[in-house]
This record gives C-alpha cells, sequence and structure tokens, in this order.
C-alpha cells in the first residue's frame, strides 16, 4: 500500500493552499486518513483526521483555518488549508489505517513541505 501525497508548495501568510493524499494497493477498507505535520525541532504532531463515519478530529490550532475531507470512493483525503500563518510552515505527512487481506495496518505518506512566509 502506498499513499502519494500532493500540493505542498509556498504561500504568503493568509493564502491558502490543498493537499491531497491517495492511497493505492491491496487495500480492503481504510478505517482513518489523516494529516500530521512536523516543523523543524519539533515532534510530529496531529493535523487533522477523519476516521469512519465520525466527526473531524481537528487540531485546536488549525480550527476554522483547516478542512479536511475524504473520498471513500476513491480513498482520497484532502486538507484545505486557508489563512495560512507562518507557525504552519513544517512538512506534512498523510497517514492512513486500512484493512489488508493479513490484517489492520498503517503507513506514512512521503513528506510534502509546506512554507509560509512573507
Amino acid at each position: 500500500v502506498q499513499l502519494q501525497a500532493s500540493g505542498g508548495g509556498s504561500v504568503q501568510p493568509g493564502g491558502s493552499l490543498r493537499l491531497s493524499c491517495a492511497a493505492s494497493g491491496a487495500i480492503r477498507s481504510i478505517n482513518s486518513m489523516g494529516w500530521y505535520r512536523q516543523a523543524a525541532g519539533k515532534e510530529r504532531e496531529l493535523v487533522a483526521s477523519l476516521s469512519g463515519g465520525g466527526p473531524a478530529n481537528i487540531a485546536e490550532s488549525v480550527k476554522g483555518r483547516f478542512t479536511i475531507s475524504r473520498d471513500n470512493a476513491k480513498n482520497t483525503a484532502s486538507l484545505q488549508m486557508s489563512n495560512l500563518k507562518d507557525e504552519d510552515t513544517a512538512v506534512y505527512y498523510c497517514h492512513a489505517v486500512y484493512l489488508v487481506a493479513t490484517g489492520w495496518e498503517s503507513s506514512w505518506g512521503r513528506g510534502t513541505q509546506v512554507t509560509v512566509s512573507s
């Protein structure tokens, strides 16, 4: 199973970016998909995730600015980021928990850099 992330880049404060993540491979079902980020010198932290049919789990620091969505039929997830701030600068990682023939597994996608700077 592979997670392919795209959509990072550089933007000025107040700008917007959209990250996308596509899961491919022998997936029977996906329990959760989400985004984490890791800023320089800091630990990786949850940004937003969607599990099953439940509500989104969104970090307080991005509530009201970031929105996560999933397309279960396509095994994709997107993170719409608006009103970006300098402190949102980080490498963003897609993460998924999914079912394959041998049981539940999880994977990380290759990180995508988001830089917010004037």
